[in-house]
């Protein structure tokens, strides 16, 4: 228990609270915030019907302090992570999960909660307690941009348990957290309890439709052009580069800008991009440095686990003098994170969990050291000194391979069944993303107090994507570094990055470093882990 609260209050390091509801014979009882879990709640197995809410806070929205769970005058009980973008009106001066928890105090039917949860754009896990339906609703978005595990009630642990993060301490739990511990499915679901006092439901635990078209057709991602047409390619551009631009917009605004930096003297940093010097980081540097206001700095953060022979150090150092060129005003500052294998590792296992291969290890490694910002920055005489990034918000490029055919498996797939084998594979990876990725990623980055935020991933971007012919984003029949993620490196040069825009594609456990350290350590070489499938390893397979 210390260090699941321990965990959560990294996530959320502004506030922290828990509201308690027990479900008596015909009445519930809520106990207002106590900074005290009971103790009966996690005695497995307890004769009473007792719901623990448990929310800590990461705030960047709203003119006054926010403790969740929030509770309202009808003893709605709600625990929120995550932005509302859009669909929902959010005032600069609000709090977005006040105006949610108003909107679905409104509801008075199952209908009604699912049309609210589904007009929010934007990435969002939620658990909600309807008081008047002793319902308690839960969920993430369309494509689980944040993470929400479940543990779903079993023989051994009859508890229903949901969390942001699982902690796997092995020496102090009585279970395996890999097993135990799942990844709740993207929706909207939902679990009615009975009025006696022993906690059961009513029926089984349903799973709701979305009521907005557009998310079911976000979900299927089905684009009307598999195969070549007439669309013209700078029609493409341009549609790509509009979407991509507001995307990063909406994901500026309404923050909480003026964050206090480790250094005084600096200017204020209210944003941070993990910063590989590739073309997805590139794209949103730069687009950043369009909507942002100039007196602002952007903090690059970079991790290399093999000091300056790393490859994505390499582009990093590259890639800012790129940057520099094209927006000479701005002060960029690329904080170079110089990191070791192994010295986090049973911090890790916690975050990926229930991800156990060797892989999520890896990149959850290097998102985590990267998000900390933890480093070197070189001054303007090129004198390295010591920096932390206190940027809360960090935009990430998570999801620009799988729409715009980053992966060099596609070209395989494309070579053995053509267009409609090529958008099959990426609609697959684009379906699994909130298993494979985003939950992983959601949980490493959030351990710094920080918060992910995926323009890529934006409702809009997607549905832009998918409205342009599949040959105008992605062309395999050209080489390797020009037909692979055609669109974005036309939206590249577009933005003057005309050097980034040839790279090839680079995984960041491989661009990093770390696979090639870890590699050696755990198989002896590059070409024996290779032999042995290495990232689809299960860590628990590793002697």
């Amino acid at each position: 228990l210390e260090d699941l609260l321990a965990a959560l209050r990294r996530r959320g390091p502004d506030s922290f609270g828990v509201r308690t509801v027990r479900l008596g014979t015909g009445k519930i009882e809520q106990l207002e915030r106590d900074l005290q879990i009971s103790s009966e709640f996690w005695e497995a197995g307890n004769s009473f019907a007792t719901l623990e809410f448990v929310g800590t806070t990461l705030q960047l929205r709203g003119s006054h302090r926010v403790c969740q769970p929030l509770r309202d005058s009808d003893g709605n009980i709600l625990v929120y992570n995550g932005e509302v973008f859009g669909g929902l009106e959010v005032l600069p001066s609000q709090n977005d999960t006040e105006v949610l928890l108003e909107r679905l105090g409104r509801c008075d039917s199952s209908f009604g909660v699912c049309q609210a949860l589904s007009q929010v754009r934007g990435p969002w896990a939620v658990i909600y307690f309807q008081a008047s339906t002793r319902t308690i609703w839960f969920g993430r978005d369309v494509f689980g941009r944040r993470s929400l595990l479940v543990h779903w009630p079993s023989v051994d642990d009859p508890r229903f348990l949901l969390s942001s993060v699982a902690p796997c301490d092995n020496e102090k739990l009585f279970y395996d957290p890999f097993t135990f511990w799942k990844e709740l499915p993207c929706g909207i679901h939902s679990l009615q309890l009975s009025n006696g006092e022993v906690l059961t439901c009513k029926g089984e635990i349903r799973t709701h439709r979305w009521e907005d078209p557009l998310l079911d057709k976000l979900m299927l991602w089905d684009r009307a052009h598999s195969s070549p047409s007439s669309f013209s390619s700078s029609a493409a551009v341009e549609l790509a580069l509009t979407a991509l631009k507001e995307s990063v917009e909406r994901r500026l605004v309404n923050s909480r800008m003026n964050v206090k930096q480790s250094r005084p003297e600096d200017v204020e940093t209210p944003v941070a991009i993990l910063f590989s010097g590739g073309i997805d980081s590139m794209i949103l540097a730069a687009l950043t440095d369009q909507c942002l206001d100039p007196a602002y700095t952007i903090d690059l953060l970079n991790v290399s686990f093999d000091g300056p022979s790393a490859p994505d150090r390499i582009s990093a150092i590259a890639g800012i003098d790129e940057l520099r060129r094209i927006s000479p005003s701005r002060k960029w500052r690329l904080v170079q994170v110089d990191e070791d294998i192994g010295t986090n590792e049973s911090t890790m296992f916690s975050l990926i969990c229930p991800s156990e291969t060797y892989m999520d290890l890896n990149i959850g490694t290097a998102l985590w050291s990267a998000a900390r910002g933890e480093g070197a920055v070189e001054d303007h005489n090129k004198v390295r000194i010591s920096y932390k990034s206190a940027a809360k918000v960090v935009l990430v490029g998570a999801g620009a391979d799988e729409q715009c055919g980053g992966y060099l498996r596609y070209r395989t797939k494309f070579k053995l069944g053509g267009w409609e084998a090529l958008a099959a594979e990426m609609r697959l990876d684009m379906q699994r993303l909130w298993k494979r990725n985003l939950g992983r990623d959601d949980r490493c980055i959030g351990d710094h107090g920080k918060e992910a935020r995926f323009p890529f991933l934006d409702e809009n971007v997607i549905q832009t994507f998918l409205d342009i012919p599949l040959e105008e984003v992605v062309d395999l029949r050209q080489d390797l570094g020009i037909g692979d993620k055609k669109i974005l490196r036309q939206v590249a040069r577009s933005l003057g990055l005309s050097q980034s825009a040839s790279l090839a594609k680079r995984a960041i456990q491989f661009g990093s470093g770390i696979a090639k350290k870890s590699n050696r350590r755990d198989f002896g070489s590059n070409r024996a882990a290779n032999k042995a499938s290495a990232g689809s390893v299960k860590l628990a397979n590793l002697e």
